[in-house]
């Protein structure tokens, strides 16, 4: 009983170290020490969600509660090995007036695999970080900016911006514009880049080397890539296509009512 109670003690001890929760009143507190390669999820239904890189060593997520109905919303962790997920949950059905703001911080030479930074209702910044990001949004703004890592960054109704990155890149917007700067391209995965009701423009490094299809039902095509641009005689919409280096990658820039580009550095 005696070598039970100790480790037990232990045990406490280690899950302490490795990660700790506090809690002041509407606020969430945690830090973790998650090493390269770990999973971090933040699942937010109404709020914005901001993921941010610093010189730490440590994961530091903080929650504020905000609006009327504060005390229906509950935020959920799960820490599971070296993977930590946050999410808030709200009662069935609940018309409340609350929103959770999530404030992420993480080491910015530390990669992770960022699986599901996300709101439903709320915008998504994630900004200085390294690792395979997944930022999206149902109804807000997505921004990914100064990141190293494939990157997939989508939302329902609003912006999508992804701005200095190294990697590959996939955003998509379904009521909103889409802007994309790729700094340098690295890794082998191809790349879409679409709204439905709204403008894409990329902007890619001159070394580009993909099979590129571009288009739009009622807009303009731009590009100062060697590509071959398509107008119809009569009617709305643009197209072009080509191969530019050795077809590597496959790209795709579309818009169903929006103008596109694709313009070097």
């Amino acid at each position: 009983m005696q070598i039970f109670s100790k480790n037990m003690a232990l045990h406490a001890a280690i899950v302490w170290l490795t990660c700790s929760l506090s809690a002041f009143g509407q606020d969430f507190q945690k830090t973790c020490n998650i090493t390269a390669g770990g999973v971090i999820s933040i699942r937010n239904i109404s709020g914005n969600v901001t993921v941010r890189g610093y010189d730490g060593q440590d994961v530091l997520v903080t929650g504020y509660k905000e609006g009327r109905d504060r005390d229906k919303v509950t935020i959920e962790e799960s820490l599971s090995g070296n993977n930590l997920s946050i999410r808030t949950r709200q009662p069935e059905p609940c018309n409340c007036q609350v929103s959770v703001r999530f404030e992420v911080t993480v080491p910015r030479t530390i990669s992770y695999k960022f699986d599901s930074i996300t709101s439903l209702s709320g915008n998504v910044l994630v900004s200085g970080v390294i690792g395979e990001i997944n930022a999206k949004s149902v109804s807000g703004n997505v921004s990914v900016r100064n990141a190293s890592g494939p990157v997939e960054a989508t939302s329902t109704s609003g912006n999508v911006s992804v701005d200095e990155i190294t990697g590959t890149v996939n955003a998509k917007s379904v009521s909103g514009n889409v802007d994309v700067t790729i700094l340098q391209l690295s890794g082998a995965r191809d790349m879409d880049f679409s709204s439905v009701s709204g403008n894409v423009h990329v902007r890619l490094p001159a070394s580009l080397d993909a099979e590129v299809k571009m288009s739009t039902t009622s807009g303009n095509v731009k590009t100062d890539f060697p590509l071959t641009v398509v107008k119809p005689e009569y009617g709305p919409g643009q197209r072009a296509f080509g191969r530019v280096g050795g077809g590597a990658h496959q790209l795709k820039v579309t818009s169903v009512s929006g103008n596109v580009s694709l313009l070097r550095m």
